[in-house]
């Protein structure tokens, strides 16, 4: 039986129109904080970076680590 193991930094925000949108990068490192992740929001809200249908992103929404672990059981 395989097992692999897959973890994802997840970060929402809020854009113009009210609706969320989310970036999600593979592979975050093991010792980032939460203060690490919410400066690196901050930055791009105030740099202006993303254009979403519904208008710039304003603020931070939520910010998740997600661990995925898959069992394959037939192989």
């Amino acid at each position: 039986m395989a097992s692999t193991t897959k973890k994802v930094l997840r970060m929402t925000f809020n854009n113009a129109a009210g609706n969320a949108v989310t970036i999600t990068l593979p592979q975050p490192k093991a010792a980032l904080t939460a203060a690490d992740i919410e400066a690196v929001m901050d930055q791009i809200i105030a740099k202006n970076i993303f254009l979403t249908p519904g208008g710039e992103l304003i603020s931070k929404r939520d910010v998740r680590i997600i661990d995925t672990t898959t069992n394959d059981l037939y192989d």
